[in-house]
């Protein structure tokens, strides 16, 4: 049967909105991992005690305090960014056909999302917030830093398939082997800068060189202790992934786009630098938020980049 042009030109219409409603929930995922991270650097985590999903026994906080009103407020914008991703799933379902990329997609970002409610419920279940420096505490933080990425992965994924519906070329596999490194580096990197931004949360120091003295002190918290490596594991991860924006688009002349290698790689020197300045200021909350948004940004930037790598066009959805 022949689609007549008014149904495709409909079609269109709810493949446009679909897209426009995925870039939507993307946005504001990336808003809840900052507010959840503004609860971390606040020390708010504890302010509903250890009950969840209500908050201390109660549905809505009848006593509020400020640490109550943070971690209350963060719960309801991460319900309502699961409801979000679960509409874009089963509109998802309504929109593609079955084993459709766009479905795939779209499942594992409901997966996703939903691992990220299981381990907010292990911090607060376990007591895993505020003051608590065990190293089970760092484990899970960095288990959420890796969930989150994952999240972010599928949702720009369905953005991505939404928008082009192409199919990756078997030719261009070895290129796409070397993203597939520069995204585990990258995880690797912001799992690390995680535990690190617990340490700097829970042990604050009042001067650089009293920073510098503790991190090199035998005595130290390990969280302390670890705070060393980040930088140096950042440097020799961001330093493989220009080299390959500067490589991949010389070598693969129209197969690999050279606007995004030139973002991606810009957007990771700019994550250093925002990194030395972290480091210099002591860690203020303000920059602790702003270093992370830059690594949720580069992140998807860089996920784009690995998705669009040596594609061809398939048909519409």
């Amino acid at each position: 049967m022949i689609t007549t042009g008014p149904t495709m030109s409909k079609l269109d219409s709810h493949h446009r909105a679909f897209r426009a409603y995925a870039w939507i929930v993307l946005g504001y995922t990336m808003i809840v991992i900052m507010w959840g991270a503004y609860v971390r650097a606040t020390g708010s985590g504890a302010g509903c005690g250890d009950h969840w999903p209500l908050c201390n026994g109660e549905v809505i906080p009848l006593e509020p305090t400020v640490a109550r009103m943070i971690e209350f407020s963060h719960r309801l914008s991460s319900g309502l960014s699961l409801l979000l991703v679960a509409a874009l799933f089963f509109w998802a379902r309504r929109l593609a056909p079955v084993g459709s990329h766009l479905r795939r997609a779209a499942g594992w970002s409901l997966i996703f999302i939903l691992g990220e409610a299981a381990v907010g419920a292990v911090l607060v279940i376990l007591k895993l917030v505020a003051g608590n420096d065990s190293m089970l505490r760092a484990v899970v933080i960095a288990a959420h830093l890796v969930n989150t990425f994952l999240l972010l992965f599928w949702l720009a994924r369905v953005v991505f398939w939404s928008a082009s519906q192409q199919v990756p070329s078997a030719a261009m596999s070895k290129v796409r082997m070397n993203l597939a490194i520069c995204l585990g580096l990258f995880v690797l990197t912001g799992a690390a800068g995680a535990i690190v931004a617990l340490g700097d949360t829970l042990f604050p120091t009042e001067t650089l060189a009293q920073g510098i003295a503790q991190d090199f002190s035998p005595a130290a918290h390990f969280l302390i202790k670890l705070r060393i490596w980040h930088p140096l594991f950042a440097v020799c991860a961001s330093a493989y992934i220009v080299l390959q924006c500067v490589l991949l688009p010389r070598i693969f002349k129209g197969q690999i786009s050279g606007g995004l290698a030139f973002l991606v790689a810009g957007l990771i020197v700019l994550q250093l630098v925002g990194g030395v300045v972290n480091w210099y200021l002591l860690a203020p909350v303000g920059m602790q938020l702003f270093h992370l948004l830059l690594a949720d940004v580069t992140w998807v930037a860089l996920c784009f980049w690995y998705f669009s790598a040596g594609h061809k066009k398939e048909s519409n959805i």
